[in-house]
């Protein structure tokens, strides 16, 4: 069972500006419960939060990061974690949801200091083995986060990424 740190227990805050940890175990049954922490904190965000707008006046319907790709990119930081440091003690999941303009940072932090594999992307003209299972993780954070990077911790080191909150989708005027 994860356990949560921080101001309160239960869901995470929901509003922007907040803060929340969760602490997981090290193993491979900490990467779906991380999936799920943040599609539940996400889904909670309220998109008709304070000043809120659409550009016509009308509340915007897209004040949160995308959740599908926040999940994604948390699930690769917690595997990572998980198959390649070492060391003991769980692994901490924090996120950070953004004030305006929105967004959130997603951290995982873990117990080896030893960094991370590169996160750049590869060389466009090296081969790339199609059935290789591993290696492609951190690209992906690379590619899909707005940022993304690693720092020592007092307790090993801390990898993160941060996404946009999405913009809002141009509906057509009402007839």
């Amino acid at each position: 069972m994860p356990e949560l740190t921080g101001p309160a227990p239960g869901p995470p805050a929901a509003e922007p500006g907040a803060t929340w940890r969760v602490h997981l175990p090290r193993t491979t049954a900490a990467v779906p419960m991380a999936r799920a922490l943040i599609r539940t904190a996400l889904g909670e965000i309220d998109p008709d939060g304070p000043g809120a707008t659409d550009g016509r006046g009308g509340p915007e319907r897209s004040g949160r990061p995308d959740r599908d790709t926040a999940e994604l990119l948390t699930a690769e930081l917690v595997a990572n974690a998980v198959e390649h440091t070492s060391g003991e003690g769980a692994i901490e999941l924090v996120v950070e949801l953004f004030a305006a303009p929105g967004g959130c940072q997603i951290e995982v932090h873990d117990p080896d200091p030893a960094r991370p594999g590169q996160l750049v992307c590869p060389d466009p003209d090296a081969e790339v083995d199609p059935w290789q299972e591993h290696g492609r993780g951190l690209l992906l954070i690379r590619a899909l986060s707005s940022d993304c990077g690693h720092r020592p911790t007092a307790h090993g080191k801390a990898v993160w990424f941060t996404l946009p909150r999405l913009p809002a989708q141009r509906r057509p005027p009402r007839a």
